[in-house]
């Protein structure tokens, strides 16, 4: 059983990569990007944290630790320092939640920014500590 799990978050750390690279490419030219790929960019952030959570999901499981919703998963990663900011791990779900439910100018120009300057970089940090255990 352990095995499958294991199998499990290795295949989708492999699309999380993918999804990562994407982001990652929208951040690198964000100077560039007029509003209506900064949308894009939005778009890649919301699948990109959700890969990243379920990854973090699965990977829990394949340890043997159990967490089903979206901040407990998150509190337990912070807990077993697979994450080092639950807190903006937190931050990141809820700007999801309020980007993929509702539009506003005003949050829009700000979450744009925020992954930029912040929420980047946390991905980031997960996606090396995971290609890490993934090697190993």
């Amino acid at each position: 059983m352990k095995n499958k799990k294991e199998i499990r978050w290795k295949q989708r750390f492999t699309n999380l990569e993918k999804a990562f690279s994407q982001l990652k490419e929208a951040v690198d030219r964000f100077d560039e990007l007029d509003n209506l790929a900064k949308e894009g960019l939005v778009q890649r952030f919301e699948y990109t944290f959700e890969l990243a959570k379920n990854t973090i999901k699965d990977f829990l499981e394949s340890k043997g630790e159990d967490a089903k919703y979206p901040r407990d998963i998150l509190k337990k990663a912070f807990q077993l320092q697979i994450i080092d900011n639950g807190e903006l791990w937190i931050d990141m779900l809820e700007k999801r939640n309020i980007m993929s439910h509702t539009y506003n100018e005003a949050t829009f120009v700000e979450v744009v920014t925020i992954i930029k300057n912040k929420f980047f970089s946390e991905i980031e940090k997960l996606v090396d500590f995971l290609r890490k255990e993934y090697e190993q």
